[in-house]
């Protein structure tokens, strides 16, 4: 047909074929995935490698780059693997290479290199060209007997060449080294293990198939043969619960925490081991950074002093720094990982999720089909080699006559087919025959001849006793097995240590009592509350805090060390603090800046504290707010429960106006408020709805004016709990104070003016603070220059409602009261003492 010819459209239509686009998309995907699958991502559960891992061992097989040569230029291997066997980029056969050589990578490398093949801190190999590898002698066993039809070879990707489809392997490597890869739709992620461990674990199924996990795990009690993971990396494995559930189902979470040691008298962290995979310079700078943005208090100084002998990260503390603290915030943040087990791997071609006990009997029937092919192989060699010995016996015993015949012959096919018709010699015997030299015929040569045989004889006789019997088949399999693990073996690196739950900051943190001191500049501080002994009404006290210049207290409360506080400012924020993470100083030091702790604005103070020990979301417990103006407002607490570095908003403020004070309650007390004046009104707590965290509340108290004709204020509120309080204690700012009966405190309606509580005066001063007391509790009392007394509630006066009170501290010309706060006689249950100094005068020049 000449190409002017016009072809006709209708055959060209009817080659076109119709297909939903979705089915072709989902077709071909399949197809990709699948590709992905089998050819690069996952590894094959009898050798434990992938293809890129496999046709770089077997290049290197192929070139002779075994561990007894030279090294081989590592651009030569990565040609000759992309060349022949792996068509991808060199990169990708570069970086598989790399990794196989390095021993923070894996259990036990594959190839020895020579050169820069990477650094745990995440360094790139040098290049291929200026790196050098070998095979490593453990790699070798991967390939011991390939060349005896071991394992089934397929064409490579240009049919030029044969390449294994698996390698005989004669370690169990999947589980020794493990593996790490992404395919489409699924992923493994394979710890590595200790040798001597999988092997025993091996043997162990030899000698009793019908085992179970457990029976292959060191857990509850049972000394199996498999304790867990052996990262290259060393470090330690918190915990066995999710070892068991990893062995048992082929998924699971493993918590690794680094190996350090704390070290006290120096004032140092130390760190020798990080978990597996882990970037050690990242690591580094993560710490550092959380330092500087003041998320890990207490490290002054953080050095790598690492070199070829292992890891050490030095992490210097400071001198005021707690180490338990220090040491539980780097463990909660940096030194401790989560390495999630996959046990996904190719069976027969497909993806399978394995427990131990499927991986191990995989990898057995593996070896059981190796060592059979072997067996077969080296059967028949050995019995051509007895047919060969047989004929060469035969000439031996009539060898006159053999001579005679071949020097008679004309040629070298004739001497050939007169033997054969003569003796009956197989083609092949009467080749090695003709070719024999004279040599051979001495009496030594013939008893080697003689002795060959006889080996050849017995090496048959034990191959067919392998091939015959399954048993002995498996004792084969076992002895080699034992023999690797006899050159090879070597001790854990990883350890165990017990899991105590997750890290928290209070791990290994004594609870106990303490004081906690806040000045108007926000320095801070926490003190043992057993510092401060107990003395009787109007002593001076003793040093608590050493202020700067016209700085002052601005408030002091007990909390225990394990508790959060929540600390309410006067702007109406509400920010969440560790007791702990409050640094424990002396009586006489100024504290730490809050501004490393809370993140307050210019301004902005604390005005209460709420212990959350105190407060139970789940009965319902609510935060009692009341702000200068005489407002009050009821929260439910459970709208505190997730509170942001950054502080969240507790109510909202007027212009002008400040909160004063908080107390947690149940939803079913009376509420006390008292002002400045004075004044208090006692009233049901349910007058005051519940309400949101931004809304301001409702009127508590309706405020008067003073004498001075400025407004009163607000100073405290008090919630009455009738099982537990009997008085009121009423505290004013130039150290006076009383206690009353709670009864005398009669119900009113929320919203009225109330009655006299206490006699403001110039002796006395404004009300400072209020307080519901029972038998047994102590007042702790810190004046505006630092100075705190301890005393019993019940060495205050009871006395009526409208009386000025006694004195409960002795002030010194110009100094107040700043804050008050009760510590209950429960919380002082571990005390050894109750003593009480009578002499406050002596208490105080000590403290000076």
């Amino acid at each position: 047909m000449s190409s002017d010819t016009p072809t006709d459209p209708n055959a060209d239509a009817a080659r076109v074929q119709t297909a939903r686009i979705e089915d072709e998309m989902e077709q071909s995907y399949i197809d990709y995935a699948m590709s992905v699958i089998a050819g690069r991502a996952l590894p094959d559960v009898r050798d434990g490698l992938k293809p890129v891992h496999r046709r770089i061992l077997y290049a290197m097989h192929e070139a002779g780059v075994t561990s007894r040569s030279s090294h081989r230029k590592s651009s030569s291997i990565v040609g000759e693997t992309m060349g022949d066997y792996h068509p991808h980029g060199d990169s990708a056969i570069y970086d598989a290479l790399a990794r196989m050589a390095q021993d923070f990578s894996m259990r036990y490398p594959l190839v020895d290199g020579q050169g820069n093949f990477g650094s745990v801190d995440g360094d790139p190999p040098a290049a291929m060209r200026y790196t050098e590898a070998r095979m490593s002698p453990i790699a070798e066993e991967l390939l011991d007997d390939i060349e005896k039809d071991t394992v089934d070879f397929q064409s490579n990707y240009d049919d030029r060449l044969q390449e294994p489809e698996v390698l005989p392997s004669a370690i169990p490597n999947l589980l020794v080294n493990g593996s790490s890869g992404i395919a489409v739709g699924m992923s493994t992620n394979i710890p590595p293990h200790n040798l001597g461990e999988v092997i025993d674990a091996v043997v162990h199924l030899i000698e009793n198939p019908d085992c179970s996990v457990e029976d292959l795990i060191h857990v509850d009690g049972n000394p199996g043969p498999i304790k867990g993971p052996d990262f290259p990396t060393g470090a330690n494995i918190v915990g066995r619960n999710g070892l068991y559930k990893a062995y048992k189902t082929g998924r699971g979470k493993l918590r690794v925490r680094a190996e350090f040691e704390v070290d006290e008298e120096e004032g140092r962290i130390v760190i020798t081991e990080l978990p597996f995979q882990e970037n050690k310079a990242r690591r580094i700078e993560r710490i550092a950074e959380d330092v500087n943005d003041g998320k890990i208090e207490g490290i002054r100084d953080l050095r790598d002093e690492s070199d070829r002998d292992g890891i050490r990260i030095v992490v210097e503390l400071k001198r005021d720094a707690i180490a338990e603290v220090v040491k539980n915030q780097l463990l909660e943040h940096h030194l401790e990982s989560t390495f999630g087990v996959i046990n996904l791997a190719l069976v027969d071609g497909e993806p399978r999720v394995l427990d131990l006990k499927e991986t191990l009997v995989e990898y057995l029937e593996h070896r059981k089909e190796v060592v059979t092919r072997r067996s077969e192989f080296e059967l028949a060699e050995a019995e051509d080699r007895a047919h060969i010995l047989e004929g060469r016996l035969t000439a031996l015993d009539n060898v006159d006559e053999v001579v005679e015949l071949i020097q008679d012959a004309e040629d070298r096919d004739d001497a050939k087919a007169v033997l054969q018709e003569r003796f009956d010699f197989s083609a092949d015997q009467v080749e090695h025959i003709v070719a024999m030299q004279l040599g051979s015929l001495t009496s030594m040569e013939a008893a080697a001849i003689e002795d060959e045989y006889e080996e050849v004889q017995a090496r048959i006789e034990r191959l067919n006793e392998i091939l015959a019997d399954e048993s002995e088949l498996l004792g084969v399999i076992e002895e080699e097995l034992l023999a690797i693990k006899d050159e090879y073996d070597d001790e854990r690196r990883t350890s165990f240590v017990a899991d105590d739950g997750s890290v928290t900051h209070e791990d290994l943190i004594p609870e106990e009592e303490m004081v906690v001191v806040v000045s108007e500049d926000d320095y801070i501080k926490r003190m043992p509350l057993d510092t401060f002994r107990a003395q009787n009404r109007g002593g001076k006290g003793i040093i608590g805090t050493n202020l700067k210049e016209g700085d002052r207290v601005s408030s002091v409360f007990v909390a225990n060390t394990h508790d959060f506080l929540l600390c309410f400012t006067n702007h109406g924020q509400v920010y969440q603090l560790k007791t702990y993470e409050v640094p424990e100083m002396s009586r006489t030091a100024r504290g730490k800046s809050a501004v490393n702790l809370l993140d307050l604005d210019d301004g902005e103070e604390i005005t209460s504290v709420v212990d959350t020990d105190d407060m139970d979301a789940e009965a319902g417990d609510f935060l009692t707010m009341v702000t200068r103006d005489g407002y009050i407002k009821r929260t439910g607490v459970d709208e505190f429960q997730h509170i942001l570095s950054t502080g969240i908003r507790a109510i909202r403020l007027e212009d002008g106006d400040e909160l004063a004070d908080v107390e947690v309650t149940d939803g079913t007390q009376d509420v006390i408020v008292s002002t400045k004046a004075g004044m208090s009104i006692r009233f049901a707590e349910s007058e005051a709805r519940a309400m949101g965290r931004s809304a301001r509340g409702v009127r508590g108290i309706r405020l008067t004016e003073r004498a001075d004709g400025t407004r009163d204020e607000v100073a405290a509120v008090a919630g009455v709990d009738p099982d537990r309080h009997e008085w009121v204690l009423t505290v004013t700012e130039n150290g006076y104070g009383k206690r009353s009966n709670i009864a005398a405190y009669r119900q009113q309606s929320r919203n009225g003016k109330g009655l006299i509580d206490i006699k403001t005066n110039e002796r006395n001063g404004p009300v400072c603070a209020l307080e519901t007391v029972g038998p047994g509790d102590h007042l702790l009392v810190m004046s505006d220059a630092g100075q705190i007394v301890r005393t019993p509630v019940d060495d205050i006066s009871t006395v009526g409602r409208n009386t000025m009170g006694v004195t409960v501290v002795d002030l010194d010309a110009g100094d107040h009261v700043a804050s008050v706060d009760v510590v209950p006689v429960e919380r002082m249950a571990d005390e050894t003492s109750e003593e009480v100094e009578v002499d406050g005068e002596a208490i105080a020049e000590a403290g000076e």
